[in-house]
C-alpha cells in the first residue's frame, strides 16, 4: 500500500536544460522521502548529482544510486565547502529545514527544500533577512503542484483563460496517516509545525497560482486531534478559509483520514470556479474505476463538457525551470516573494487556529 512519504513521482522533461557537469547538486537530509523525488526530477532536467550527505546508510544509497556521478561526503559542511555545488537539495525534519537553508545560503549556494519550509514566523523572517543579504535562492518544492500533471494542466488552462476569471479554489488535501511507519519526530508539534503549516500550504500555494493574488486574509482557521488520542501531539484534521487581494476566496481541508481501502494514498482534489467554467482536478485517482486512473482533468465551460487524461502529457516543467533559475538568476519557476507568501499565510492560518484550540 502506497505512503504519502514515499510518493516521488519522476516526470522527464523533453529535453535537459544543460549539459552533464553545468549545474552541480548536493543532497542532504533525507528525513522525508520527497527528498527522492525532487532529486530525481532535477536530475531528469539536466543536474548532475555530485554530493550525498545522509548518516542513514539506506538513506544514501538510495541517494547515491540515483546519479552515478555522485559521492557521499561524511559531513554536511564538506557539501557547503565543495565549490561545485550550485544548489544544495533537503527535506530535513521541518523545523530545521530554515536553518539548514540560513547555512546553504550563507555558503553562496542555493537551496531547495521540501515543504514547508518553516514552522514559524520568525524563521521566515529570518531567512528573508539572509535572502536580501545574498542574493540566493531559498527555493520549496510545493509537490502538490510542480509535481501533478493535473494540477499543470489546471495552471495552463486558467492562464489561457478557459473558464475566465477565477473566482474560488477548494483544495482538498486527505493523506493516509501509516501510523507504524512514522517516524517519532511526525507527532511532535515542534518538529513537524502543525497540519496547516506543513499539508495546508500546499492549497495556500495553488490558491495564490491559480488566482493571481500576491496576497490574501485568514477569515478561518481550525485544527484538531479528532480520533488519535495515543497521540496528543498529532493534528489529524485542518481546515481554514481566505480571501485574496482580488476578491477570489478559498477553502481548504486537510486531514490524516485517507481509508485503508483506497489504492494510492489520498484522494487529493482541487476545485476551481470561474466566471465562465470550472475545473476540476482529480490529482491521484479517479475513484471506483476498474483500472488505476491520476490526473484527470474535468472541465465545463462555455464550449462544452470535458474529461481530459493527462498523465504523461505534461510533465514536471518547475525543475527544468527551476535549473535555468540558478543558473540565469531569474524566477521563471516561481518568485521567491511567491514561495514565502505561501509559507507565511499557511503559518497564520496555524497561529489562528493555534489560539482558538487553546
Amino acid at each position: 500500500m502506497q505512503q504519502g512519504q514515499d510518493y516521488a513521482p519522476v516526470m522527464a522533461p523533453t529535453k535537459p536544460v544543460c549539459v552533464p557537469g553545468e549545474f552541480v547538486i548536493a543532497a542532504a537530509f533525507a528525513d522525508h522521502g520527497h527528498l527522492f523525488g525532487m532529486v530525481s526530477n532535477l536530475l531528469a532536467a539536466g543536474a548532475t548529482l555530485g554530493y550525498v550527505y545522509e548518516p542513514d546508510e539506506s538513506k544514501a544509497n538510495k541517494l547515491l544510486a540515483l546519479d552515478p556521478a555522485a559521492k557521499r561526503v561524511e559531513s554536511f559542511d564538506a557539501i557547503l565547502q565543495a565549490p561545485d555545488v550550485r544548489l544544495v537539495a533537503a527535506a530535513a525534519i521541518p523545523n530545521l529545514r530554515a536553518g539548514i537553508g540560513i547555512r546553504v545560503l550563507q555558503a553562496d549556494k542555493d537551496y531547495f527544500t521540501d515543504k514547508c519550509p518553516f514552522t514559524s514566523l520568525e524563521q521566515l523572517e529570518a531567512v528573508r533577512q539572509v535572502v536580501l543579504a545574498t542574493g540566493r535562492k531559498y527555493a520549496v518544492c510545493f509537490s502538490e503542484r510542480v509535481q501533478n500533471e493535473a494540477a499543470e494542466h489546471a495552471r495552463f488552462l486558467i492562464e489561457q483563460g478557459t473558464i475566465g476569471r477565477v473566482l474560488q479554489v477548494i483544495g482538498l488535501g486527505p493523506h493516509r496517516l501509516s501510523v507504524n511507519h512514522r517516524p517519532d519526530w511526525f507527532f511532535n508539534k515542534v518538529a513537524y509545525g502543525g497540519i496547516l503549516c506543513d499539508l495546508a500550504s500546499h492549497q495556500v500555494e495553488q490558491f495564490l497560482t491559480y488566482t493571481g493574488n500576491q496576497d490574501a486574509v485568514i477569515t478561518m482557521a481550525r485544527v484538531a486531534n479528532l480520533a488519535n488520542p495515543a497521540h496528543p501531539e498529532l493534528e489529524d484534521f485542518g481546515e481554514y478559509s481566505l480571501v485574496g487581494d482580488n476578491a477570489a476566496s478559498a477553502y481548504c481541508r486537510v486531514d490524516w483520514f485517507t481509508p485503508g481501502g483506497l489504492r494510492t494514498w489520498g484522494d487529493g482534489r482541487t476545485l476551481i470556479t470561474g466566471t465562465h467554467g470550472m475545473i476540476e482536478c482529480r490529482k491521484y485517482v479517479d475513484l471506483a474505476r476498474s483500472s488505476f486512473v491520476d490526473n484527470t482533468v474535468l472541465l465545463v465551460n462555455d464550449t462544452g463538457e470535458h474529461r481530459q487524461s493527462v498523465t504523461g502529457k505534461v510533465g514536471f516543467p518547475f525543475f527544468a525551470a527551476l535549473i535555468l533559475d540558478c543558473l540565469n538568476h531569474t524566477e521563471l519557476a516561481m518568485t521567491q516573494e511567491h514561495a514565502f507568501k505561501a509559507a507565511e499565510l499557511s503559518l497564520m492560518a496555524q497561529v489562528i487556529a493555534d489560539r482558538a484550540r487553546v
